[in-house]
């Protein structure tokens, strides 16, 4: 006869939407919820395809409440977010009195990288 159709339920949905945020491959998944993964790919698609989302804003929403927090961690926080996300980057300050630079750190804004030129393309080398 075969087996019995898929029936994906609440609690299947949320577990799929949460492996997959945590970067679980798809394979893994299926042996898990015992199925196939195409299967797992007719039923969960969704899921699939905003699992990653949904934990990266969680993750971020945490990272912002330390970096605007008055906390321990705020000043580590506010500083990889505004590294990450405000592109600022840390420049070396040089003191003139001194030849070594200043242990001071000065966020800067970071001006975005330009995009590359495309490579020109190359023609083969010739055997003889």
């Amino acid at each position: 006869m075969g087996r019995p159709s898929h029936l994906p339920g609440p609690v299947e949905r949320r577990q799929v939407e949460a492996m997959a945020g945590y970067g679980v491959p798809e394979a893994d998944i299926a042996l898990v919820l015992r199925i196939d993964p195409k299967t797992l790919r007719k039923y969960y698609r969704d899921e699939l395809d905003t699992g990653h989302i949904l934990a990266n804003a969680k993750v971020a929403e945490s990272l912002f409440r330390k970096a605007a927090g008055d906390h321990r961690q705020s000043v580590t926080a506010a500083i990889f977010w505004l590294k990450v996300r405000a592109r600022w980057k840390e420049v070396p300050r040089q003191d003139p009195d001194r030849d070594e630079p200043a242990t001071e750190i000065v966020l800067a804004w970071a001006e975005p990288a330009a995009p590359a030129a495309p490579a020109a393309p190359t023609e083969p080398k010739d055997p003889a």
